[in-house]
């Protein structure tokens, strides 16, 4: 009997490509529902526990920017990948925007596609980036197993990409986390669109750490970010 790795639901209005994907995945031992639209995939998602979404962009019904967004509302950390025929940055950055964990332009390759699919998960299962941890960051305390943010009377669940940016800033607080080593740790490629979309990730957290002046992130021209924290205050692992 084999074993399933994990659940995918796909979600493709091209048949030829939707039929290939399922197939090919379903070899690699990826449990993987395929659906035409993204109402037909929402009703999917509703239903049943998946632990990564493949989501083409321009679909009938429902596009998958529309799905992200009530993914989202229903799970703010499982992995979305978005498969598109699109280049224009615009698009990109909005499914940034929207919480995705990557892209992938078409066509792609299968084995590029089962790369991006794994790396994401070795991550979002606890494989990456050591031991799980509880980060003190002035007021605020970060759980990166429960990728949770509380403090000054907040609570905010962070999607996978904030909490594995900002364990990174943590790691290296008031020191430099150079821009390429978090977009090559994160995102596996230092490209022009991962490093637009961790720009992205950077403006949330500051967003979230806005109610504590004493946490800054700052931009270090040239070479990256750092987590400040003023007073001489330093995160603590708790």
């Amino acid at each position: 009997m084999r074993e399933i790795k994990n659940r995918i639901l796909l979600a493709e209005d091209d048949e030829n490509l939707g039929s290939l994907l399922q197939e090919y995945l379903q070899a690699k031992n990826y449990e993987t529902d395929w659906v035409i639209n993204g109402e037909k995939a929402f009703r999917y998602f509703e239903q049943f526990h998946y632990d990564l979404c493949l989501l083409d962009i321009m679909m009938p019904v429902k596009d998958g920017f529309t799905l992200a967004s009530e993914i989202r509302i229903l799970n703010s950390s499982i992995p979305i990948i978005f498969l598109t025929a699109k280049s224009m940055k615009e698009d990109v950055l909005e499914g940034f925007s929207l919480g995705a964990d990557d892209y992938i332009t078409k066509p792609f390759s299968m084995e590029e596609l089962l790369f991006r699919i794994e790396a994401i998960l070795r991550r979002t299962k606890g494989n990456w980036g050591g031991d799980k941890e509880s980060w003190e960051i002035g007021s605020f305390t970060f759980d990166v197993n429960r990728q949770m943010l509380t403090g000054n009377g907040i609570e905010q669940k962070l999607t996978t990409k904030e909490s594995e940016l900002l364990k990174l800033l943590c790691n290296n607080i008031n020191q430099v986390l150079e821009r390429n080593f978090a977009l090559k740790a994160i995102w596996i490629d230092d490209n022009y669109f991962n490093a637009r979309s961790m720009d992205v990730y950077i403006t949330k957290l500051r967003k979230y750490l806005k109610p504590d002046p004493a946490v800054q992130i700052i931009n270090v021209h040239g070479k990256g970010y750092k987590l400040v924290l003023d007073d001489g205050e330093r995160g603590q692992k708790a």
